[in-house]
């Protein structure tokens, strides 16, 4: 007789979901037995993996910035597919600039996702579990918020906010039965990540990355590889599930030892 999937009957909501990370996150749920509520602020990517996934995830669009339609989605979930067990916060973009040339609207516009987005989701979903006395809600961070990065203070400054965020909540929620958690990619093969890539030949910029960068301050990754979403979304996984019951307000860095976990 096989065994139960770990997560069978929970209903995760999974933010930024349409593609990389959140994708793969939805993916590592699903093969676990977790329903899914995928939002993003794109419908086309979460409408894809309705469809691959029938019966066991519902697409939603979601803008994280916007507090009530946040709070919205979250009580129209709950009203039509049952109570959450389980939110990951996924939802984020990327402005690479010197501080010197970044403008009000892209410092702005970083914050108003990866950190007001955070918190509008959390705070909602966090409510309702508390009146239940249980649930697990994680953070997808950044190395970089542990790190000092060349051109990427914004970005940096917006998901080290998200994880003091997140390790505030829990420590608030932990008496309640709530684990918080958070999960800190390095280098991961995404669009993200390509896009901070010149035009051209991916493997050489891929060794650039695994090699390391003196003139930018950046270590290597001492695994010698770049990350598949799917090594954070198993970290995800995990977090959420009833082997990590012990474990809350942790922030778990996946990123091959690139940042000698300074």
């Amino acid at each position: 007789m096989s065994p139960v999937p770990e997560l069978t009957g929970r209903l995760a909501l999974v933010t930024g979901a349409g593609r990389g990370i959140g994708e793969a996150v939805v993916h590592a749920l699903v093969e676990r037995g977790a329903r899914v509520l995928a939002t993003d602020v794109a419908p086309e990517g979460v409408t894809a993996l309705a469809g691959k996934h029938p019966g066991h995830v519902t697409a939603r669009t979601l803008d994280v910035t916007d507090a009530a339609a946040v709070e919205d989605l979250v009580a129209e979930a709950e009203d039509a597919l049952g109570p959450l067990d389980i939110a990951v916060n996924v939802a984020g973009i990327l402005r690479s600039s010197p501080v010197a040339e970044l403008t009000d609207e892209d410092w702005a516009a970083t914050f108003a996702v990866n950190t007001d987005g955070v918190f509008h989701v959390s705070r909602a979903v966090s409510t309702r579990m508390a009146a239940r006395g249980t649930g697990s809600i994680v953070t997808v961070a950044s190395n970089a918020a542990g790190i000092p990065r060349t051109n990427m203070a914004a970005y940096a400054a917006s998901k080290a906010a998200a994880v003091m965020f997140t390790k505030c909540l829990g420590l608030e929620l932990a008496p309640l039965g709530i684990r918080c958690n958070t999960v800190s990619p390095g280098s991961t093969l995404t669009d993200m990540q390509r896009g901070l890539w010149p035009a051209g030949d991916e493997d050489a910029a891929a060794r650039r990355v695994i090699e390391g960068d003196g003139a930018s301050y950046r270590t290597g990754i001492p695994l010698g590889r770049i990350a598949d979403p799917s090594d954070i979304a198993d970290a995800v996984a995990f977090l959420v599930s009833d082997r990590a019951r012990h474990i809350t307000l942790h922030d778990l860095y996946v990123d091959g030892g690139a940042t000698l976990r300074a």
